[in-house]
């Protein structure tokens, strides 16, 4: 079966889905964690890659990123990878891969989803019943995009900006937004774009990929959603 083909377009934001090989633990100790999101943040700044909004599970982690050079993303997650994989092997006395071979990724639509992406991502410990409020998880962004001190270089979207004219009111403004509820389509279509390889967005945003790229996307096989992603 043939590859989907990455998408990756400088100034869009891209859901990043990055999974532990045959889905097995990849966070063993709360220095890992630390680790990982230290070794993040040099790799996209090394290859000029915004983060927006992270969560690292324990067999999996997500992205919210916008790279400003072309196949940047691509780059960034190769250096994660091997960098946190060697130590991690060697702290561990390990040896092998750690991720699997491909992470997952779907381009975000600005207007509609990036928001929704945010509060997708950073609700990932509440779903999986961990903890009550993602306030009370250490390893996402949340904490970082609700309250003035930031322990990462988190760079806000134009998006997230827009919802104050204040850094306390944008902090206080999205908090209360990340305790709406997502709606099923709005998780679902997030899954499905990942896990596809395809655009989420409107059908409007789906076109001007298209037009971009100046070539039609496939749809994927269509089917319920995996649990999990």
């Amino acid at each position: 079966m043939p590859r989907i083909p990455r998408i990756s377009i400088p100034g869009v934001p891209m859901h990043v889905v990055q999974r532990g090989n045959n889905r097995q633990a990849v966070f063993f100790h709360e220095r890992d964690y630390t680790t990982y999101l230290n070794t993040l943040f040099e790799s996209a700044m090394h290859y000029n890659v915004s983060v927006h909004a992270f969560v690292c599970m324990t067999n999996h982690v997500h992205l919210l990123v916008t790279p400003w050079d072309e196949h940047m993303v691509s780059r960034m997650i190769q250096r994660l990878g091997a960098s946190y994989t060697a130590a991690i092997n060697s702290t561990y006395s390990r040896t092998g891969s750690l991720w699997e071979g491909r992470f997952k990724s779907s381009l975000v639509d600005s207007n509609r989803y990036v928001l929704a992406c945010y509060r997708y991502i950073e609700l990932n410990p509440v779903r999986a019943g961990i903890v009550r409020r993602p306030a009370d998880y250490r390893w996402s962004s949340y904490r970082h995009n609700t309250r003035s001190a930031s322990e990462y270089p988190i760079s806000a979207h134009p998006e997230w900006l827009a919802m104050g004219a204040s850094p306390s009111s944008r902090r206080r403004r999205y908090a209360q937004l990340v305790y709406q509820r997502l709606h099923d389509d709005q998780i679902e279509r997030i899954r499905y774009g990942t896990r596809k390889g395809l655009p989420t967005g409107s059908s409007r945003f789906r076109k001007e990929i298209e037009t971009m790229l100046n070539r039609r996307l496939g749809e994927g096989r269509r089917g319920r959603p995996k649990k999990g992603l």
